[in-house]
Order: structure tokens, then C-alpha cells, then sequence
């Protein structure tokens, strides 16, 4: 993977200043903006938590929105593909695309196998301290195997899809993760929970703002 570079940014562009801040969002909103980065293996269970956590927040009455790897990949980045620099690139967009949301107030849930910490480092470097929050979806490769639930290791072990992460390319477990919930011995409910938690000490779900 080749070393990251300051991203180049188009001539002839002035970044505008929205009228509404993000602050006067939250206000509104009655809770923080934040991004809830959720990392680990193909079939580590992030899909179904980040909904799961969607959903739960929704019924809170809170202002939320996924990010998924596969939906992105749909448009935003069909031109890419799953080499190194393309997993690079992909990354790169979403986080782009995240920092957005965090200034509409929205309380982002990106959910992507994110595999290099390098690349996670990087949209945690273009937020706020606090504003990035990863949640390490912790879960051994045989049980995310024995899901399977697209086939895609099946298709990794024959051959038929290279650059598949945690076989034939490396997964970095992230070093020190704001939060870690073992998708294979907890339940989503007991996930939601430990996430829903580290909101609420930290103080991004206070009404009085």
C-alpha cells in the first residue's frame, strides 16, 4: 500500500461557511453530531449492528444515518475496485463524506471492514478530537467464515476473489478502539448497549447542550 498524501484539492474553489452551524444543529437536535466508525472482518456482524444502533437511536428520536460499505459502492464509489490503494480510496471518500454529516448534526454510523489502520487514522485526523469514535467489531476469522452469509470466503479460499481481507490481504485490529464488542459472544442488544454507554458518559447524548 502506498504511503498516504495530502488529498489535492480542485483550483479555483472557496470552501463557503453554512449560515446554520453545526452547533445550532445540535442544538436543535438535543444531542451531539459524532462519527461511530465500526471496523472488523467480512461477517464481523458491522451491518447488522450499525442498523441495529440506527434504528434503536431513530426510536430515541435521534438524528442518525449508515454508512455502508456495500450501498457506497452502488455509486459514490463504483469506479473502485479492492486493491490496496482502491480500499485506500474508498475509505477516503466515506471519510470525506462522513465530516459532512457530522456538520449537519447527524450522528453518522459507518460501517466498513476499513482493514489498514493507516486509512482509519485518517478520517479520525480530518474530525475533531471526539468527533471519531471506533468501535472494533471483534469476531475470530472462523466464526466470520463459518457466517459466510455471501459466500465471499468460499470464493476468498478458491481463488475467485483476490484481495479478499483476513485471507489473502491483512486485517489490522485496531490498537486502542474507543469502544470493542465481541459480535461473537454478545448479542446486538448487549452491542447497542456498551456503544449506547460510551454516548451517554461521553456526554453526546446530553439534552443541554
Amino acid at each position: 500500500m502506498k504511503e498516504l498524501v495530502m488529498t489535492k484539492i480542485s483550483k479555483n474553489v472557496q470552501w463557503q461557511h453554512i449560515q446554520v452551524s453545526r452547533q445550532d444543529r445540535e442544538k436543535q437536535n438535543e444531542h451531539r453530531s459524532c462519527i461511530i466508525w465500526l471496523t472488523g472482518l467480512s461477517g464481523a456482524g458491522k451491518s447488522t449492528l450499525a442498523q441495529a444502533l440506527d434504528l434503536y437511536l431513530f426510536e430515541q428520536g435521534m438524528r442518525s444515518f449508515v454508512l455502508d460499505g456495500d450501498n457506497v459502492r452502488h455509486g459514490l464509489c463504483g469506479d473502485l475496485g479492492f486493491a490496496n490503494d482502491d480500499r485506500v480510496e474508498n475509505i477516503r471518500r466515506v471519510g470525506e463524506v462522513a465530516k459532512l454529516f457530522l456538520d449537519a448534526g447527524v450522528i453518522v454510523i459507518a460501517a466498513f471492514i476499513s482493514p489498514f489502520k493507516q486509512e482509519r487514522d485518517r478520517v479520525r485526523a480530518l474530525v475533531a478530537d471526539r468527533d471519531f469514535i471506533e468501535v472494533y467489531c471483534e469476531c475470530p476469522l472462523t466464526v466470520c467464515e463459518r457466517r459466510d452469509v455471501k459466500g465471499l470466503y468460499k470464493k476468498a479460499r478458491s481463488g475467485d476473489i483476490a484481495n479478499f481481507t483476513g485471507i489473502s490481504s491483512p486485517y489490522e485490529v485496531p490498537e486502542s478502539p474507543e469502544i470493542i464488542v465481541n459480535t461473537h459472544a454478545q448479542a446486538i442488544d448487549e452491542c447497542i448497549n456498551d456503544i449506547v454507554a460510551y454516548l451517554s458518559f461521553g456526554g453526546y447524548l446530553d439534552k443541554n447542550l
